[in-house]
């Protein structure tokens, strides 16, 4: 990942979620509106079909959500980190290698229950993945 690659210039390493950390998604620093990751794919995350796992998608999906919701919410949750308690995903295409990236915008946020919704893109700017997420505070 390079500076350019952020929408801000930046870039954010390891620190993120462990197992975010461990299937290599580099998640960017978030944004008011917006939190962008990024999954370079290597073999293990491919189907026997050689198609990326749907699990690996979810996952990246997951990861970007809560920290958008994390982030969303640094100020009124004193702290506390924001879980998922929902998540309902849409698999709409698939690729074979190259890098995914997942873009999280929150659709609601209100005291107790904030809605991010996370699209996941493939080469190209296709829509891989729709997934839309309820987190609260732990």
């Amino acid at each position: 990942m390079t500076a350019t690659d952020a929408p801000d210039g930046s870039t954010e390493g390891p620190g993120g979620s462990p197992f975010g950390n461990y299937i290599g998604v580099e998640r960017y620093p978030s944004q008011a509106d917006r939190t962008v990751a990024r999954l370079v794919v290597e073999p293990h995350h491919l189907n026997p079909t050689g198609a990326i796992h749907g699990g690996v998608l979810i996952s990246l999906a997951d990861n970007t959500a809560t920290a958008m919701a994390n982030h969303a919410n640094v100020e009124a949750n004193e702290g506390r980190f924001m879980v998922g308690i929902d998540l309902h995903a849409v698999m709409l295409a698939n690729q074979q290698g190259g890098e995914v990236r997942a873009e999280a915008r929150v659709v609601r946020q209100g005291r107790r229950v904030t809605v991010i919704r996370t699209a996941v893109t493939g080469e190209g700017g296709r829509v891989l993945a729709e997934v839309t997420t309820t987190h609260i505070p732990a």
